[in-house]
């Protein structure tokens, strides 16, 4: 790895960490009623953040960088500067579904701004408890931090253009980590058109995940993502789901297993469809 701790923190070392001034905790649950179902109970000591409101900029448009296009960096900045996060600050993220809600979200745009001190928790909110975590429905308090530098991605980006010219290119690889119902256009929740995109290979981000929500080894990890990349190296890899949340859980995976972070489609799925651009449905001929 290139950074000096581990992505994934097991809800075990948490527990150790729980009176530690030295951390930062940060609830990211996401979906409906999350910040309601945050102040009902949260793992004590914990900082809410909004995928919404904090972690994107919400567009009326989707066919304009998807469902979740990332922040100004101004805007960034205010949101760790109100959550009280500093550059030195070691941060420890967790949601309720194993980092896949907007955990690994919030991980890769820390990383991604230069913050090497941040860590996903294993298993997400439901380990920690398990594991014994305080929890609480207090008002948490703390002092906001000082305007955070924020200045540029350091991690890498693909825009919807460098995704056409990518994926029918044998020494580039499209993955997206949507479910195989979605993919194969079986289903669609979310975005106006089931299907994905001509050239992408699924590989589905609970692959990541065993049967309890923690994620395998990184050994196992290593060896699943080494088979799949092949000879195609990591600056033409690039990947993505539905709207830019759920790739990072394999971002992450992809980190905790040792291999240099891909490419990020953020407008992913949400944004490609919405652009009159080839696609494949059940009713592709």
């Amino acid at each position: 790895m290139s950074h000096m701790i581990s992505p994934i923190i097991n809800p075990e070392e948490l527990v150790k960490l729980q009176e530690s001034s030295e951390i930062i905790l940060i609830d990211a649950r996401a979906g409906i009623n999350a910040e309601e179902n945050y102040q009902k109970e949260h793992l004590k000591g914990a900082r809410y953040v909004d995928l919404n409101k904090d972690l994107a900029t919400v567009e009326t448009d989707s066919a304009n960088g998807g469902r979740h296009p990332l922040p100004s960096f101004e805007k960034f900045s205010e949101v760790l500067s109100k959550l009280g996060i500093q550059p030195s600050a070691h941060v420890i993220i967790y949601d309720d579904k194993s980092g896949a809600n907007a955990g690994a979200r919030f991980w890769w745009m820390l990383r991604a701004i230069g913050h090497e001190k941040v860590q996903v928790v294993n298993g997400g909110l439901q380990a920690a408890i398990k594991a014994g975590f305080t929890v609480s429905s207090e008002i948490e308090t703390f002092e906001p931090a000082e305007k955070y530098p924020v200045s540029e991605w350091k991690l890498a980006l693909a825009d919807i253009e460098a995704v056409e010219k990518a994926r029918n290119k044998n020494e580039n690889i499209v993955i997206d980590v949507r479910d195989k119902n979605r993919f194969d256009g079986l289903t669609e929740p979310l975005d106006l058109i089931a299907g994905h995109i001509p050239g992408a290979v699924n590989v589905p981000f609970s692959e990541n995940l065993d049967e309890n929500g923690f994620y395998h080894s990184a050994e196992t990890l290593h060896q699943k993502y080494n088979q799949l990349l092949g000879d195609i190296k990591p600056e033409n890899t690039i990947v993505h789901c539905g709207s830019g949340v759920t790739a990072c859980h394999t971002l992450l995976a992809m980190d905790y297993a040792g291999i240099p972070i891909p490419k990020l489609y953020i407008g992913s799925w949400s944004e490609w469809s919405r652009n009159d651009r080839d696609i494949f449905t059940q009713h592709t001929k």
